[in-house]
């Protein structure tokens, strides 16, 4: 009988040290329910309990790990940076076009009110 025992409090002691390092290296992030220094204290102060509730509650779920986890991207267009960007680009392009086509129009216009179409390439005649 007292060999039982000592294998039950051998048993324990394995449970309550393996939950204790567990909750150590864990990551603080993903830890459930309360924080990390809390189930510390939880499984110091009550050892057989606090380290089921650690088991049950507290550690992080295990699982497999997505290896290429995909970029999260914004769900509406205004939302995305890139999207915004591009926006005030395209818009600044527009305004610059719009620029040079009322640019070409008045030097047309000045064209046809002078009645003479200079070029630069003709020479002067003396």
């Amino acid at each position: 009988m007292p060999r039982l025992v000592l294998f039950g409090v051998i048993i324990v002691a394995a449970v309550i040290i393996y939950a204790i390092i567990d909750c150590v290296m864990s990551r603080a992030q993903e830890v459930r329910s309360i924080s990390k220094t809390a189930w510390i204290f939880t499984i110091v102060l009550l050892p057989v309990i606090g380290a089921l509730l650690w088991f049950l509650f507290g550690r992080p779920k295990s699982g497999p790990e997505p290896k290429n986890r995909k970029v999260r991207h914004p769900t509406a267009p205004d939302d995305d940076p890139e999207f915004l960007r591009n926006l005030a680009i395209r818009r600044r392009q527009q305004e610059k076009e719009a620029e040079l086509k009322r640019r070409e129009a008045e030097l047309r216009e000045r064209e046809k009110q002078s009645g003479t179409k200079k070029n630069d390439d003709e020479k002067p005649t003396t």
